[in-house]
């Protein structure tokens, strides 16, 4: 596949075929992956790859708690876990929250999940200082994930980036025995999509690019 068509194409896909995902597939899916950059070039990834059932069963029930708080915000108009904007929704309108099961568990029982993390005693967290959540950590993990999605594509493939299992990361890493110095950084169901979206939406170029600053002139097509 054409570089342009598999940035073009490759979709958030979270309903898969039954067609499981063999290790041979993963392998070359991660083979290619590990080009991508990272800070230093120190590569500070980790996969663990999830197919027993309960673990899955574990993990919906550590998603659900996120998602719900995360339905309740949406539903008031709110833009979710933002960390600008202090939400209006209460502890009581969360818990009545309906959390629709079907969606977490098509997360959960994709044919296989990638479990991501990164090590944070090897990234340079140049806005630790900011009164702000830190974001620039991601710069070395992010591009690897992606990479992940796109040789999936590749390779006749779909998934799907998802974060909500991070709002219980303490356990998470109890269940997974994964080090204190880690940091999760994405769940990935992957599988063969039911039907493969080759038409996305996004914004314009003139929407979010400009010239010299923020306020500046829109780039000549």
């Amino acid at each position: 596949m054409e570089l342009y068509d598999a940035m073009r194409t490759t979709f958030a896909a979270r309903e898969f075929t039954d067609e499981p995902v063999p290790d041979s597939a993963l392998r070359k899916i991660l083979e290619n992956a590990r080009f991508a950059p990272s800070g230093g070039n120190r590569q500070g990834w980790k996969v663990i790859v999830v197919r027993d059932q309960s673990t899955r069963r574990q993990l919906v029930g550590l998603i659900e708690p996120t998602f719900q708080r995360y339905l309740a915000q949406v539903s008031a108009g709110e833009a979710p876990w933002n960390t600008i904007h202090e939400t209006s929704v209460d502890d009581a309108t969360i818990a009545a929250t309906r959390v629709p099961r079907a969606f977490v568990e098509r997360l959960t029982q994709a044919p296989v999940i990638l479990l991501v993390f990164v090590d944070l005693s090897v990234v340079a967290s140049f806005d630790v200082h900011l009164d702000r959540v830190g974001v620039i950590s991601g710069a070395s993990i992010y591009p690897f994930v992606w990479n992940i999605l796109l040789a999936a594509r590749n390779e006749g493939y779909g998934g799907t980036l998802t974060t909500f299992v991070g709002g219980k990361e303490p356990e998470l890493f109890e269940l997974l025995g994964v080090p204190r110095e880690m940091a999760f950084a994405a769940m990935l169901p992957l599988g063969r999509p039911v039907k493969q979206l080759t038409k996305l939406k996004r914004e314009p170029v003139d929407e979010f690019a400009m010239l010299e600053r923020w306020d500046g002139k829109k780039l000549d097509e």
